[in-house]
């Protein structure tokens, strides 16, 4: 048996594209994988339609929950490593749906010293509306149906769809921290404890995952693209309340300047996680 993989789905009261989601993960390719969905406080409904899918998934599914004290995600992905079981981690937002092969080829780029950076094409509001609306799986769309989508304004692109083998060409950036997000990033479990996982201290929207990249680099972690492999499929969503954002970015600021690798807020710092609400 191939070596365990954790994704870890961020999410916070959106059922519909959290469904859209688990529904993709059901159908990959790879076997070997279990998926914990990383609640930042969601309502009840969120765990009862977590519940309602591990069957369908077919692989152990845990959710990670909070209790709803404003935009956590960097807490509440740390609160999921803990409980995760796998040797590598994905971590996805939960409006990201991912075709069959999306951990099939995250586990054929990991590499040891390394994470990987995924990209993404972005739906818009209607697209968005219309596939969630009539349940659509858009992960499931021939090329054809991609290129109508994209003449139509559905799609801000379609490079992030194409599978190219670009070998050495994905270390070309592998000391770039800008540009990397973790809505699709992949981190060996072993470098997550290096660094002490995400920087509880970043609250409300932005920054925390350029953050953990920052730290990762230090901590002599590599990048490595994985463009024209593991394109996911972003469904449009308002934006974020960004009040927090010109705190965050000083916050970023300041550890660009400096020399830490470890979390200031990490893994370290939280109790034993709880799963579910409760």
């Amino acid at each position: 048996m191939a070596e365990l993989i954790s994704v870890i789905v961020t999410t916070y009261n959106r059922e519909d594209a959290l469904a859209a989601v688990l529904r993709s993960l059901a159908q990959q390719t790879d076997p070997d994988f279990e998926v914990v969905v990383a609640d930042d406080g969601s309502g009840p409904d969120t765990a009862a339609l977590v519940e309602a899918e591990k069957a369908r998934i077919g692989h152990r599914v845990e959710h990670v929950w909070h209790e709803d004290r404003g935009f956590r995600a960097a807490e509440i992905r740390n609160r999921a490593v803990l409980v995760a079981r796998g040797a590598y981690v994905i971590f996805l937002d939960g409006d990201c749906i991912v075709r069959p092969d999306f951990v099939a080829t995250h586990r054929r780029l990991a590499e040891r010293g390394c994470f990987v950076t995924g990209n993404r094409i972005l739906l818009s509001p209607e697209l968005t509306a219309a596939v969630l609306r009539e349940h659509q799986a858009p992960e499931r769309w021939s090329a054809a149906r991609w290129l109508r989508e994209r003449l139509r304004g559905g799609v801000n692109r379609l490079s992030a769809l194409l599978h190219l083998p670009l070998g050495p060409l994905r270390r070309l950036r592998q000391s770039a921290w800008r540009g990397a997000r973790s809505c699709n990033l992949a981190v060996w479990r072993a470098d997550l404890d290096r660094v002490d996982g995400f920087d509880a201290g970043y609250s409300g929207w932005g920054k925390e995952d350029s953050d953990i990249i920052v730290r990762l680099l230090r901590a002599g972690v590599r990048r490595k693209d994985g463009v024209f492999a593991t394109g996911v499929i972003h469904l449009w969503h308002k934006e974020a309340d960004r009040s927090q954002l010109a705190e965050n970015e000083r916050k970023l600021a300041d550890i660009v300047a400096g020399e830490g690798v470890r979390a200031q807020r990490g893994l370290s710092a939280l109790a034993p996680a709880k799963t579910a609400m409760g």
